[in-house]
């Protein structure tokens, strides 16, 4: 398979046998004597914290060339996609986007790169089958192996979508949020965050763009989330 990759046979069999692993968790490259992988929750919202309206619509999300570019390099060191079913339909949209995008932005072709590059786990119970290369099909969401994927991961592992990320928020798995936060109020819809969970968080980094998009960078202070 393509993601078994500098994994040794002995190192590969051991871990099989104690911990009864995943296929796709073995496909994390294993390495002594390193920190374990951040699990980062990417999203783009509104201000007032939706990712998409009430009629399901983010077209306000689009980011723009300079934005872009920059949400590059904050994936540019992601070794794993982690999709609830909608996300990566959403997603797999980049699989042949360089075919449909032949006169592509520097930053678009470069987004397109780093996605194909990237393994991808996608949690469904109703998707039949997964239509990119690298991509595994989980029927549902285990928090023990995705942490010992985070044990084994030498690349940091990406979360997406606010209700699979919800679901990794309260097992306490998510290290870091990385937030976009665009110029507009939608007034309801789909919110980034689950709304039954407290976290004290620490800001880490930010930054302004021409377009008003603010970015957000914080790093989480306590590792379990609790109810308010």
């Amino acid at each position: 398979m393509q993601l078994y990759r500098r994994v040794t046979d002995s190192v590969e069999d051991a871990v099989l046998q104690v911990h009864q692993l995943e296929p796709w968790v073995i496909s994390a490259r294993l390495e002594d004597n390193r920190e374990m992988a951040n699990l980062i929750y990417s999203a783009i919202t509104s201000l007032d914290g939706y990712v998409a309206d009430a009629d399901g619509n983010f077209d306000w999300a689009t980011p723009d060339e300079e934005v872009l570019a920059y949400i590059n390099d904050l994936e540019r060191p992601i070794g794993t996609y982690l999709y609830g079913r909608r996300m990566y339909e959403t997603m797999v949209y980049w699989e042949t986007a360089a075919q449909t995008l032949p006169d592509a932005s520097d930053a678009v072709s470069d987004y397109t790169l780093i996605w194909h590059e990237a393994d991808k786990i996608v949690y469904s119970t109703t998707l039949p089958v997964v239509s990119s290369e690298k991509t595994w099909l989980e029927r549902e969401f285990d928090p023990e192996a995705v942490r010992q994927l985070k044990a084994q991961a030498t690349r940091d592992i990406s979360v997406g979508g606010p209700h699979l990320a919800a679901t990794a928020i309260r097992a306490g798995l998510v290290d870091e949020y990385h937030l976009l936060v665009n110029p507009v109020v939608v007034g309801g819809g789909t919110h980034w965050l689950p709304r039954d969970v407290r976290l004290n968080l620490e800001l880490l980094d930010e930054r302004r763009f021409d377009s008003g998009v603010v970015y957000l960078h914080y790093g989480v202070v306590n590792r379990s989330a609790t109810r308010p």
